[in-house]
């Protein structure tokens, strides 16, 4: 619990209905995503820039951690309150604050939601296209934190290929702003670049400027079943390596349609192996419809058994909601889920696929993979039921071997998730000691005393022994 002088001088800044310090609100901000959970001190409810330097002010004179938080949609551990303090929540920072047709931008507050902002973006004609499966609950700050993506970001690029600007306050209580309504800025280090992606542990993003597309005309979605899964993975390699670019390239594996099609009976067939959903768009209706006429018939080159075109918007918005629904469904399998973010090269999209189903056999685990096949970024996603006696310890084993395989492979850790609390022991195995290192030294210009959301991004474990870095975690809670 916080000093009573402590809560009065936040209270100053937010009001009495700005702060709260309850075991109730304590609670409901206490998670994310995932199954950790730690109770904050208290949570503060900022409504400006101006309010959340004061309290960062405030809470750096103090001592006091600050993680900032969004929506809580985080699968990494992001806004998990670790070492207790304040959590500093920013959804009540929701203002589109203009949409510009003349410059394709938007600038909107850190609590924005994702999905708002895209249909206020759609009704000028306009188009983001960074859309996260969460994009209906999901931040735009929480965005910006961990370089979100998407289905679409195969053809379009993720959150930092979209920020232009960014109003940023620093621990200490002073003010950034970066940045503007410009496609090129050459001006100085990239600090925009620097912020997305920090995971809020250098500054908290308070306002983002952000870069429109127009908005495609056509659209063409098909889906293509494979009876089996490796056969999916070379067709996502083939169709790229033959000159196609789809919006999208989504796969789904049999576990995941089977869980899908369990909880919203859309009519998915059971007997696949694999789903490939891929998605064509553009200005010109004939030249989308031909691209996926194209796209259809390497399928069938490379296997599929089955290739259908959505007719209309509604069979579109039924593959996507069977798509979106995959990370829900899955708890219809079993209770509890690790869901893992990793990017291999698309060339090593089949070998990671065979690997993730030899160590889901190894370690007796159903293991559901799906994701932006078209990038190389999966998502094995580890089902297990944490009330079975070793259950846990048997999950840690396995998601180390699916990061070592990743890093094996020419991956990456993760991809759109971030590495939060999850995977920081992995991050030297990742780099290597000499980047950690200069990492750790930025971190130490911008927050020298290790308050901005502390225990997230950088190993907390000496040397390469990473054993209970998932059952250590859970213990936390």
């Amino acid at each position: 619990m916080l000093a009573g002088d402590i809560l009065k001088k936040l209270r100053a800044v937010v009001g009495e209905d700005g702060l709260h310090d309850g075991l109730a609100e304590r609670i409901a901000y206490s998670g994310d995503g995932t199954f950790q959970q730690r109770l904050p001190d208290a949570v503060v409810h900022p409504a400006t820039t101006a309010q959340v330097s004061d309290i960062l002010r405030i809470a750096s004179q103090q001592y006091l951690p600050v993680v900032p938080r969004g929506s809580g949609t985080s699968l990494a551990g992001g806004p998990v309150p670790v070492a207790g303090g304040l959590v500093l929540n920013l959804a009540r920072m929701n203002r589109i604050i203009e949409i510009d047709p003349t410059t394709s931008t938007a600038t909107v507050e850190a609590g924005v939601i994702n999905g708002d902002l895209q249909r206020a973006a759609e009704a000028y004609g306009l188009f983001y296209p960074p859309d996260p499966a969460s994009l209906a609950q999901c931040t735009i700050g929480g965005n910006v934190a961990c370089d979100a993506g998407g289905p679409r970001c195969l053809k379009y690029g993720v959150t930092k290929d979209y920020v232009l600007g960014m109003t940023v306050a620093l621990m200490d209580g002073r003010i950034l702003r970066l940045g503007g309504k410009l496609l090129k800025n050459a001006t100085g280090y990239q600090l925009i670049q620097l912020f997305t992606g920090s995971e809020g542990t250098l500054g908290v993003v308070t306002e983002v400027i952000l870069r429109l597309l127009p908005l495609p005309r056509a659209r063409a979605t098909a889906a293509a079943l494979f009876p089996r899964l490796d056969a999916a993975s070379r067709a996502v390699t083939g169709i790229l390596s033959g000159g196609l670019l789809p919006a999208t390239m989504e796969l789904m594996d049999r576990v995941t349609l089977d869980a899908v099609e369990s909880s919203a009976h859309l009519g998915l067939p059971r007997e696949a192996e694999a789903m490939l959903i891929i998605e064509q768009d553009g200005f010109d209706a004939e030249s989308v419809a031909k691209e996926s006429e194209e796209i259809g018939r390497m399928c069938r080159e490379f296997g599929a058994i089955q290739v259908d075109v959505a007719a209309d918007a509604e069979g579109r918005a039924r593959l996507w909601a069977a798509r979106r629904a995959a990370s829900g469904a899955l708890g219809r399998i079993r209770p509890n889920k690790l869901g893992e973010d990793i990017v291999v090269p698309r060339d090593q999209i089949p070998e990671m696929v065979r690997r993730v189903g030899e160590i889901a056999a190894r370690h007796d685990l159903v293991i559901a993979v799906f994701g932006h096949a078209g990038d190389g970024n999966l998502h094995p996603n580890i089902l297990f039921d944490m009330r079975e006696p070793g259950a846990l310890a048997r999950v840690e084993r396995a998601a180390a071997d699916i990061l070592r395989a990743a890093l094996e492979l020419g991956g990456a850790l993760s991809g759109e998730h971030g590495l939060g609390t999850l995977k920081r022991e992995f991050l030297r195995d990742a780099l290597g000691d000499d980047a950690v290192d200069v990492m750790l030294d930025i971190k130490r210009l911008f927050d020298p005393h290790n308050l901005l959301n502390p225990g997230k991004v950088f190993p907390t474990r000496p040397g390469a022994d990473h054993t209970g870095f998932l059952t250590g975690l859970s213990a936390q809670g």
